[in-house]
């Protein structure tokens, strides 16, 4: 396989999930770390400046198609901002080993939420 062609489907893929809020960066982290050898603080930085264009182009669309709500987003925009700093600190501040597990219990309990609510729409119908 050419050696691009890995990074560049992940790219393309998780690029598609996350103009669709389905978490695609989370995704993007895992397949840097675990199948193309990427450091962790290394594939936070990559992931990082992944997101800023995806989410520009996803928000410019939103707002065109109407979905954007601009309340919750003056209400979230400062907090969420702060926090993402907060954490990028403490994360450059703490051992990487020290961020692979409650990284990796944080995946689980995202993955199993998302399972346990698709199954009880299934049920609902």
């Amino acid at each position: 396989m050419v050696e691009w062609m890995l990074p560049f489907l992940a790219a393309l893929g998780t690029g598609a999930l996350s103009s669709w809020g389905v978490g695609g960066g989370t995704l993007l982290l895992v397949c840097m770390t675990l199948f193309l050898g990427v450091g962790h603080r290394e594939a936070q930085v990559i992931n990082l400046l992944f997101f800023l264009p995806t989410a520009g182009i996803s928000l410019f669309f939103h707002r065109k198609n109407g979905f954007l709500d601009k309340e919750t987003w003056r209400q979230a925009s400062l907090p969420g901002s702060a926090a993402a700093l907060a954490g990028a600190l403490l994360s450059m501040a703490v051992d990487v080993s020290l961020l692979r597990k409650p990284f990796g219990l944080f995946l689980l309990y995202s993955g199993g939420s998302m399972l346990l609510s698709a199954r009880k729409k299934k049920e609902t119908k």
